[in-house]
């Protein structure tokens, strides 16, 4: 007991001790903290205010005034998405709008098979087998022989290992990104890129860089970038992914990806690249098979093809086409895929006879291309309006030559051209955008769109129309 005593007192004579020869500003850099501390303890945080109590007919009056915050922004009853066009019988060659017959240039028909009466009999007869719908997603009793039948001839004809297939187009590159990009991988794509894509990587949570539209030089500046901070940090290096995201044919310009340089690319960085070929797929190359057959690029050099069946198939949902071992993550982790009823079988049906129609019609691809190539040389000279997009392309847009100095004015420019050629019996579109969420908002442009049922004599009166609608609006 008493040696504890004497250890109390040898501590406290310590301290003591270490007090006296503690440098001064130790002290007095303690000495405030307590004094802080005491002044938090002895203070009020706060002052009570003295209670109001309101009458009932005062409190009555301060609720009538409250007015809450609209749950969306006021939109204009004017505005374009709450006036559309209104379409009576099927969007083909001839297509009636708002009870005016007029020559299709706005559906995405490229092939003319909408109205193709084997694409309907094909249809007909499956809707008699199964019915209308699946009513369940592919992992729960949603697929059915068909879907099966159709994936195999999308892969036979993409000549790749395998082909997956979705219930929607849109859905289908926004689940495909994510499915094997996720947080902490980078993806390097295109600005011009389209909406579904731009969703995609928003749903991988990935590092996204942009470079400039169809610029190499830019590209592989931000690959060079890269390849220097993985240097630094070889150890994150090892265990993240790199992708090049790109499309085929751009929807939002129809230019075309210069792929050979991409390859080239691919190989030099070791990233690997998924290509969005919706417009190119059933539109390039001697067979319909897209970009690598226009290029004569081996398709092993694509890590994913994804392409809508909206649009050259005529009929609804999307592919992705690759090598086995790819497609089959994808039955796992698509969410699209493994989330959403699967494909009605009558729309699955339509699009293998449409492939059967491609296959057995190889020529149909030089007929498109010929009309593209006429249309887009009848409208080279327009007064205020400039033509973009490649002459093959069977999407082009129309943009001004120059603005009227506000977005809003430019559209508004632009409709006036379309109500007119609409009312001399030619339906256009305008290119839209969900302006607020587009990463880089394409300018206002008319979309001018091709198939193979518009006759010369027709394609030619649109071009005319065209010139004579920017006479009278623009001038």
């Amino acid at each position: 007991m008493a040696a504890a005593v004497v250890g109390q007192q040898w501590v406290l004579v310590e301290m003591v001790q270490a007090f006296y020869e503690a440098p001064a500003y130790h002290l007095i850099l303690e000495g405030i903290l307590i004094l802080w501390i005491i002044r938090l303890l002895f203070s009020k945080t706060y002052k009570l205010q003295e209670r109001s109590d309101l009458t009932l007919k005062e409190k009555e009056e301060l609720i009538e005034e409250w007015q809450p915050e609209p749950l969306v922004p006021p939109v204009p009853k004017d505005h374009p998405a709450l006036n559309y066009n209104i379409v009576s019988g099927p969007p083909t060659h001839i297509i009636t709008v708002n009870g005016k017959e007029c020559i299709n240039f706005a559906s995405f028909n490229f092939l003319g098979l909408l109205n193709n009466e084997k694409v309907k009999s094909a249809a007909q007869a499956s809707l008699k087998k199964y019915g209308v719908g699946t009513c369940g997603p592919r992992g729960f009793y949603g697929t059915f022989d068909v879907h099966l039948e159709l994936e195999e001839r999308l892969a036979k004809f993409m000549r790749t290992e395998e082909a997956i297939i979705y219930s929607y187009g849109f859905a289908t590159i926004a689940s495909a990104i994510p499915a094997y990009s996720k947080r902490g991988d980078i993806v390097f794509v295109d600005e011009a890129a389209c909406f579904a894509i731009q969703k995609g990587l928003q749903a991988s949570r990935s590092n996204i860089k942009l470079f400039k539209h169809n610029d190499m030089a830019d590209l592989e500046r931000l690959l060079k970038e890269q390849e220097t901070e993985d240097q630094k940090n070889p150890r994150k290096a090892r265990v993240t992914r790199r992708f090049i995201v790109v499309e085929g044919l751009y929807m939002n310009t129809g230019d075309i990806c210069p792929l050979p340089e991409l390859i080239k690319l691919k190989y030099k960085y070791k990233v690997r690249i998924f290509l969005e070929e919706s417009l190119s797929f059933g539109v390039l190359g001697a067979h319909g098979r897209g970009i690598t057959e226009h290029f004569g690029i081996n398709i092993d050099d694509i890590d994913l093809i994804s392409a809508n069946m909206e649009n050259s198939l005529a009929s609804i949902g999307g592919f992705c086409c690759g090598r086995s071992f790819i497609i089959d993550h994808q039955r796992l982790s698509g969410q699209g895929y493994c989330f959403s009823a699967s494909l009605p079988p009558l729309l699955a049906a339509a699009a293998i006879e449409a492939l059967n129609i491609m296959e057995d019609n190889p020529d149909i691809f030089q007929t498109l291309r010929a009309k593209c190539e006429r249309i887009h040389k009848a409208l080279q000279g327009i007064s205020g309006l400039k033509v973009v997009g490649e002459s093959f392309s069977p999407a082009l847009h129309l943009q001004l030559k120059e603005s009227c100095g506000s977005r809003e004015n430019d559209v508004k420019l632009l409709k006036r051209v379309v109500d007119y050629c609409m009312n001399s019996g030619i339906a256009l579109t305008q290119a839209r955008y969900l302006e607020k969420e587009e990463k880089c908002l394409p300018p206002p442009s008319i979309r001018v769109v091709v198939t193979v049922e518009q006759t010369e004599q027709e394609l030619d009166k649109a071009a005319s129309l065209l010139k004579e609608a920017a006479q009278s609006v623009l001038n």
